[in-house]
């Protein structure tokens, strides 16, 4: 028989978070979420270590317990269990399907253990909950704010989290609007948002660091990711992005910055060797907490799919995102702010981290195309474009 949720009962929360950028961004509504379910628990957020730079100020979190290494391990989970019992937490809240955080949170002996029943996890937990059948046609926000809606109808008989199990449809105003105004008035909610904060010293710190590099801010600066650390397949060629940064020099009188971690400097070198007019290298120099403030401060980011264009959108920066072998569907950056440039064969999105053939839906994206997305991006954000 599961355990009853009693709201008085639950002081102190820990939310199991997610392991890359993107979807630690993707999961900000639901943890927004859970703060007004559960205004006077005190929240920590279990994570990497990396993730103090995207959540650093976060009103909706009380503290961090950084996972330490790569998570996997005898090692990595002793430490966690042994961490989790010492907090004595009254509920865990499992954001990602994996096995193992459920087993953490059995071990550590949480009372109780919420989280889609995924991956075999089922019983390690006292609430596990079906995957919706929408899942695969709405934006993975909606996956992550399902588990605090059945928490919150557990705790309470309903619940006012935005709903995931409406008709599915692109995002930002491709379904109709009477649909989407019901399904919003449904809610009792506002949309879900995944802005994060970034503080006026951060903004400035990273102001200064750009005037270190010889980048002013009379002209538009932009930021480039040419890499992807856990797909090759999401990359667009490095040709591609020196031709996209050479017209963005020229055309639009726009700086240019490189950035990614340093597992990405290897492509960023070869970008920057292809390009007429040197872009400003910043690429594995900057933590997470200094990209998240440069693209603060930058006019836009250009970039494959992957983390950093999750991390423009919640600092409400436009961002121009090129889609190959995923769905954008689904993981696209949350906002309205995001252009996505595609070309997709018969064969995409195949979710492949290697093209086993020719990588067509990546070289079928000329640079020209990007460019005109980037330029009407710069535009609708007010940054002044030469044609």
């Amino acid at each position: 028989m599961k355990r009853a949720f009693k709201p008085e009962e639950i002081e102190r929360v820990v939310v199991r978070g997610a392991n890359w950028v993107g979807d630690a961004v993707m999961t900000v509504p639901a943890l927004r979420e859970l703060r007004r379910v559960l205004p006077g628990a005190r929240v920590t957020l279990a994570t990497r270590a990396w993730a103090e730079g995207v959540f650093d100020g976060a009103d909706f979190l009380d503290d961090l317990l950084v996972v330490g290494g790569d998570g996997r391990g005898v090692g990595s989970f002793v430490r966690q269990v042994s961490a989790w019992r010492a907090r004595r937490f009254d509920l865990a809240v499992l954001l990602p399907n994996a096995f193992a955080p459920a087993l953490v949170a059995f071990a550590a002996r949480v009372p109780l253990r919420v989280g889609h029943a995924t991956d075999g996890r089922a019983p390690l937990l006292t609430h596990p909950l079906a995957v919706p059948g929408w899942r695969g046609k709405r934006h993975e926000v909606f996956y992550y704010l399902n588990v605090v809606a059945e928490l919150e109808r557990a705790l309470y008989g309903s619940t006012s989290v935005p709903p995931g199990d409406d008709a599915p449809g692109e995002l930002f105003g491709t379904r109709p609007a009477a649909l989407r105004g019901a399904a919003r008035a449904a809610s009792r909610a506002p949309a879900p948002s995944t802005d994060v904060v970034v503080s006026a010293e951060r903004r400035e710190a990273a102001r200064g660091l750009l005037r270190s590099r010889g980048v002013g801010f009379e002209h538009p600066v932009v930021a480039l990711c040419p890499g992807s650390t856990n797909s090759r397949a999401k990359r667009w060629p490095a040709e591609r992005f020196a031709a996209l940064a050479d017209l963005l020099a020229e055309r639009a009188g726009a700086q240019v910055l490189l950035i990614g971690s340093r597992e990405e400097l290897e492509v960023s070198e070869a970008v920057s060797r292809l390009t007429r007019r040197r872009p400003v290298m910043l690429t594995g120099q900057t933590d997470l907490a200094q990209t998240v403030a440069l693209l603060s401060v930058a006019d836009l980011l250009v970039t494959n799919d992957t983390g950093p264009a999750h991390l423009a959108a919640a600092v409400a920066r436009p961002v121009v995102v090129i889609f190959g072998p995923t769905d954008p569907t689904t993981t696209r950056p949350f906002t309205p702010l995001a252009e996505l440039v595609r070309e997709p064969p018969a064969c995409a999105p195949c979710m492949l981290r290697d093209c086993p053939i020719d990588h067509r839906c990546m070289t079928a994206v000329t640079p020209e195309a990007v460019y005109a997305r980037a330029a009407r991006a710069l535009e609708r954000f007010g940054a002044e474009v030469a044609r």
